[in-house]
């Protein structure tokens, strides 16, 4: 059997409500009181450079209070005065309701119950008798005030020019700027070292933009009295992230698309990524998803669910009164008594090679990623209800590993970053899979991360939240604890795992492999096995001569150095995103193509295509 390129991980990149991904920030923030002073100042300062402040210094208090989860900032929406129409019907009642109004008002269509005489040039009077129906803008308090935001003063769309971008786009071109810097090679030079048709690019969002410049504007414009643009509809494409990666950042032209599985969406399109390396169709993966669900329209389909955790819930687990003032900071609280989940923003990245590739220029490696594993459900009572597919998943993940590194390697050196949503169903039917796997393969003490008490549920990019901070959590060998619970729930299963609520420091070069858990409505589970930056060398180093080796870290260290620089950059502020609009577009004169070859540019396609089913 031939061996199969192994999908190297060279980058991550992102922005969610703990900073930065790229330089392993966003861990750090998580993991903050378990740093050194210098490790803390460096956070500090990564976070100041994104809020919009000169240095960190004496700003450490407003710093670590406008970061992770707390109250919605009027940024995003007042949350003690949410707009609405309020039905309002009125009747006549032998009393014509009468007013004047400009003429420029009057609807197309007059009413048969309307008498309209003029007034002036500009006005006229309205007479109606009898029925008739007016909605009243009028304001309401949300029963829901937490979320997972951006660092205050984070805007992405100041950035670099977003013309009316959706914010879930925004968030995708910083984002995917930051992994491409973080990459520490020249992107320009590495489009000409591989074939345009091998650059994959999967990336999307499970909602689609659904704030005010994309389909939420689309769909309440006509109805709030204003007009739908030509931008709503197709910048609210699901798909769009990966679509802005290929034509405003990287410029790439090979496989792409978005693969959606509601909240496990970003491992859906890792699974792609995957594929692509290992069957030899791509030599470059760029996964991504975007979600920006922050809005009132959003928040409330969710709240209606009984999904989200209200204040009036907070308050009667703490019990506090009902008129008290609800910790918003520890609204998420996985596997111990709960009410709900916290919604998020996020975009995440990582960048793939394969193997041979990430030798033969230097790449960092910070791991690799073997599997993800999909499965339904089956038959349902209730489309968001749990079920048995993510048995399969984890169980196949735990397998695949066991697979690769054996018996003792997976008993050893392993965690698992749990789906851990806070929501009561989650509690009891995650922690009995995860308890159940690890007893199946002999796996005592299993430590089990649930970073969304940190990060809350940004939705379709929640398992690139969990990715992305993994290979952090190696970075610093320390795992964040559960530091919004006080204890476990009476009804989770936690024999053969290990849950804590303070933050674990562990030995980074024991480290072997994760395994990343994401159930989503409708019965979309995935479970990912990623190797360890020690195990992924160890089994690099089996398949590469010392010669080789020698030559990869070489060539590593300049790599290493960009990195540092890019990191730099962005600590002081000085590095702005990619955004390449109208940029080297290429045309139908730029095409040139035979029998064996299609060339685009500088740029070429091989068509001397074997036979897959000879």
């Amino acid at each position: 059997m031939a061996r199969e390129p192994l999908p190297v991980i060279v980058s991550l990149g992102g922005i969610n409500c703990a900073g930065r991904a790229s330089g392993h920030h966003a861990v750090a923030r998580m993991a903050y009181d378990a740093l050194d002073r210098p490790a803390q100042q460096r956070t500090l300062q990564s976070l100041a450079s994104m809020m919009g402040l000169e240095d960190a210094a004496g700003h450490a208090g407003y710093i670590l209070d406008h970061t992770l989860i707390r109250r919605i900032e009027k940024q995003h929406f007042d949350v003690d005065n949410v707009l609405w129409n309020q039905r309002f019907p009125t009747e006549s009642n032998g009393h014509p309701v009468n007013f004047d109004i400009e003429r420029r008002h009057l609807p197309d269509t007059i009413p048969p119950s309307w008498r309209v005489t003029s007034k002036s040039v500009t006005h006229v009077n309205v007479n109606i008798q009898g029925h008739q129906e007016f909605l009243l803008p009028t304001n309401r308090e949300f029963e829901v005030k937490a979320a997972g935001q951006l660092p205050t003063g984070y805007e992405p769309g100041k950035l670099y020019p977003s013309r009316s971008h959706p914010r879930g786009l925004q968030m995708t071109v910083c984002a995917a700027s930051d992994a491409l810097g973080n990459l520490g090679l020249d992107w320009d030079a590495l489009q000409r070292h591989v074939a345009a048709d091998q650059i994959s690019v999967y990336a999307g969002s499970a909602m689609g933009q659904l704030d005010s410049a994309g389909a939420g504007g689309m769909l309440k414009a006509r109805y709030n009295g204003k007009r739908v643009t030509s931008k709503y509809c197709p910048l609210s494409l699901a798909e769009m992230p990966a679509d802005f990666i290929n034509a405003y950042v990287l410029g790439a032209m090979g496989s792409t698309g978005a693969t959606l599985g509601a909240c496990a969406s970003f491992l859906y399109n890792l699974k792609n990524g995957i594929a692509d390396i290992r069957s030899g169709r791509s030599r470059v993966a760029f996964i991504g998803s975007a979600e920006a669900p922050i809005n009132a329209e959003v928040m409330e389909g969710y709240a209606a669910m009984g999904a989200l955790a209200t204040d009036k819930e907070l308050l009667r687990l703490d019990g506090l009164e009902a008129n008290g003032e609800p910790d918003h900071r520890r609204a998420c609280r996985p596997f111990a008594e709960n009410c709900g989940f916290t919604i998020a923003e996020s975009a995440q990245m990582l960048v793939l090679f394969d193997d041979q590739l990430a030798l033969e220029l230097g790449a960092t490696i910070y791991g690799a990623a073997t599997e993800v594993f999909v499965n339904a459900d089956g038959y349902k009572k209730s489309i968001s209800g749990p079920g048995v597919g993510n048995y399969i998943t984890m169980a196949k993940a735990v397998a695949s590993v066991r697979a690769i590194i054996g018996e003792q390697g997976i008993r050893a050196g392993g965690l698992v970053q749990a789906h851990g949503t806070g929501t009561p169903q989650n509690r009891v039917t995650e922690s009995d899979i995860l308890s159940r796997t690890a007893a199946a393969f002999g796996i005592e003490e299993w430590p089990v991360v649930a970073l969304k008490s940190y990060l809350g549920h940004s939705l379709g990019a929640a398992s690139g939240d969990q990715v992305t901070a993994t290979l952090s959590i190696w970075h610093h060998g320390i795992i964040p604890g559960i530091t919004t619970i006080d204890g476990l729930a009476d009804d989770v299963r936690s024999q053969h795992l290990a849950f804590s609520t303070g933050h674990r420091s562990f030995d980074p070069g024991a480290a072997q492999y994760a395994v990343i858990n994401s159930k989503g409505f409708g019965g979309n589970n995935a479970s990912a096995t990623l190797l360890s930056p020690t195990a992924t060398r160890s089994l690099l180093q089996q398949r590469y001569t010392e010669r080789e080796w020698q030559a990869w870290s070489a060539a590593n260290e300049r790599v290493l150095e960009s990195q540092h620089d890019y990191d730099e950059g962005m600590l002081a502020g000085t590095v702005e995103p990619v955004y390449r609009f109208d940029y080297g577009v290429l045309g139908e004169g730029d095409v040139d193509i035979d029998a064996h070859a299609l060339r685009v540019g500088e740029f070429s396609v091989d068509l001397d295509l074997d036979n897959p089913f000879a």
